[in-house]
């Protein structure tokens, strides 16, 4: 099996080249603001460790969300755009699955910072996603009897840190069947407006 995977939803960067039975990895935490810039410079020196070309690829990943909004337009984009112009299936991966893949937990809550006593939250019993939703800081305790786990630690949350490059392939892995050549219907996960949007 041969893949590309991409995340760009968060701080990190997450950058994934699966070739047969060899992982290619790239991996940075904090990424911050230069994903545009990133990203395909990384991606490119990683093709090229692994001797992959675009088109070796059985079908491409990429973290839909939630989180960055700037940050997942642009993995989708480079993702959606590597699809197309190779011709290969599409599978989204949510950033819920990157945190939620990487316990042995039967009951999860994934948790993402966002900001101002604020975070995106989905609940998994058995790896399977219950809905994902916004909530306020008070909100968290109705979850009760879950694990919550997160990519990175969160101040105040009581989480377990786990790694989500290691989740994302795990995730693409289980997933890969969902792959689809209509890569238009893999689109942004978006769980609140963004900043600007509520400053109108």
């Amino acid at each position: 099996m041969n893949y590309v995977a991409i995340d760009t939803s968060g701080k990190h960067l997450t950058l994934i080249v699966k070739k047969g039975e060899s992982i290619y990895e790239y991996f940075d935490p904090d990424c911050g603001v230069h994903h545009s810039v990133r990203v395909m410079e990384e991606l490119e020196k990683l093709l090229v460790k692994a001797d992959f070309k675009p088109a070796d690829a059985d079908f491409y990943a990429v973290c839909v969300g939630a989180g960055s909004f700037t940050g997942i337009r642009i993995g989708l984009s480079t993702a959606k755009a590597m699809a197309f112009a190779t011709n290969k299936p599409l599978l989204g991966i949510t950033s819920f699955d990157t945190a939620a893949y990487n316990t042995d937990r039967k009951k999860v809550l994934s948790v993402i910072d966002a900001g101002h006593n604020g975070y995106y939250v989905c609940a998994y019993v058995d790896k399977k996603a219950e809905k994902a939703e916004f909530v306020k800081g008070e909100d968290l305790a109705r979850f009760t009897g879950y694990r919550f786990v997160s990519g990175e630690k969160i101040n105040g949350v009581n989480t377990a840190v786990v790694s989500v490059k290691d989740g994302l392939i795990k995730a693409v892995e289980d997933k890969k069947d969902l792959a689809s050549m209509d890569i238009n219907a893999v689109s942004p996960l978006y769980l609140r407006k963004s900043q600007a949007e509520e400053g109108r």
